[in-house]
């Protein structure tokens, strides 16, 4: 099995990191006032963005596998707070929107699935520890 490694720095007295991956640019990670100045995404913001791409990739690879057409995709993912610490997620929602000519709710449907139980390793190792529900549309 291969490795991934990533790197955060603290740049500042608060909370403002600098995260790195390989070769990429940097980011910035840095929490609201008064803990950071706000300045970057917030870890949990992060998770978001992992799950949605994540889930996002393997659902248009596997549409694609189907012989679909797919113009276009925007996975918007949001989370609910737990009110006691740890502060992570309750649930989050997948809302996928999928641009094709061709692709109906079977097809959406089945790889919306495949992604959730075989193909995501973010969903994998989220969705014992977080309910996630999922809608989608087609355009």
């Amino acid at each position: 099995m291969s490795n991934i490694e990533a790197r955060a720095t603290l740049v500042n007295q608060k909370l403002k990191f600098e995260g790195k991956a390989a070769d990429h640019p940097s980011i910035i990670i840095d929490y609201i006032p008064p803990l950071g100045d706000g300045e970057g995404y917030m870890p949990l913001q992060l998770l978001l963005i992992s799950l949605a791409s994540c889930s996002g990739s393997t659902v248009v690879t596997l549409l694609r596998k189907m012989g679909k057409e797919v113009s276009g995709l925007e996975v918007t993912a949001s989370g609910e707070r737990r009110d006691e610490h740890p502060l992570g997620f309750k649930t989050i929602s997948l809302d996928f929107n999928v641009q094709s000519s061709d692709i109906d709710e079977t097809c959406i449907q089945r790889a919306i699935q495949l992604s959730e139980q075989t193909y995501c390793p973010v969903w994998a190792m989220l969705k014992n520890n977080v309910v996630i529900n999922t809608t989608y549309s087609i355009k």
